[in-house]
């Protein structure tokens, strides 16, 4: 990104430097990220510089040995079904709090968006208390129930940030027409708010994957998730393929946030469209 041409000659300088320190604070960011992911390509199991060889037999590691399998798999199966009921309730949530007419909205809202907003630690506690009196400790369902907490805050922010610039009439027109409120929900409201919708359910599915303060506290070995499984490693024993999963994940995430940024200029050219 380049200075405007008519910029005059301290103006340029000032963009220079100012662009030079965002560089610099991004590197500073990223740096550890940059470090560890080569490591997860040496061929000796040790964590040194320079490499003393190439090899993938960490990445092999991760995907032959049972113990990051499992992980693999609770991840995959906790995140799945903690997206599915985050996006439902929050969905259901911003929708209803967006009418209007809703006594104590506010604190309602803040109610909902509270697990962001509390630290995780006092989060898991209280649901490892609140979870142990009715049994769901130690269970796949109590787990999937815990992230769906944690994950429900951002698809409430996203579809009603998304529903900000809806327009009632809409629905209204659809209504007039004979048309009944599911009909109206599923053929007007939601392809409108669909983008905020899926920007909420990746936020939330990504929250479940890299999650593991919650995991440590109500998750039983046989429910270890990939995060939980990673933090076992670095206490019992270190071992580069815990570099190959950071590595796995930190691609992963990036095309997750690819995917967001894709959403949000579709959602910036359907307003656009709009106005």
């Amino acid at each position: 990104m380049l200075a405007p041409s008519y910029a005059t000659p301290r103006e340029k300088l000032t963009y220079f430097f100012f662009a030079l320190f965002c560089a610099l604070v991004f590197l500073f960011l990223i740096g550890p990220i940059l470090v560890i992911m080569p490591l997860s390509f040496s061929s000796e199991p040790w964590f040194t510089y320079p490499l003393p060889g190439l090899s993938l037999r960490w990445y092999v590691d991760f995907f032959t040995d049972e113990r990051w399998r499992i992980a693999l798999q609770n991840s995959a199966i906790v995140a799945v079904f903690s997206t599915l009921i985050a996006t439902g309730l929050g969905t259901l949530a911003a929708l209803g709090l967006s009418r209007g007419n809703v006594p104590f909205a506010g604190l309602i809202l803040s109610i909902l968006i509270s697990p962001m907003i509390v630290p995780v630690v006092i989060v898991a506690v209280a649901m490892f208390f609140g979870f142990a009196a009715v049994g769901l400790n130690n269970t796949y369902f109590g787990l999937v129930l815990a992230h769906s907490i944690l994950g429900t805050p951002f698809v409430v922010i996203t579809v009603t940030a998304t529903l900000t610039g809806f327009d009632r009439s809409l629905t209204r027109a659809a209504a007039s027409l004979g048309a009944s409120p599911w009909t109206t929900f599923r053929t007007v409201t939601l392809p409108l708010i669909a983008p905020g919708v899926t920007s909420g359910a990746l936020f939330a599915f990504v929250t479940s994957w890299d999650e593991v303060v919650v995991a440590l506290f109500l998750s039983s070995p046989e429910q270890r998730t990939l995060p939980r499984q990673m933090f076992s490693g670095i206490r019992e024993q270190i071992s580069p393929t815990i570099t190959a999963a950071a590595t796995l994940l930190v691609i992963f995430a990036s095309l997750l946030m690819l995917t967001l940024e894709l959403l949000r200029r579709r959602s910036e050219r359907l307003r656009a469209g709009g106005a």
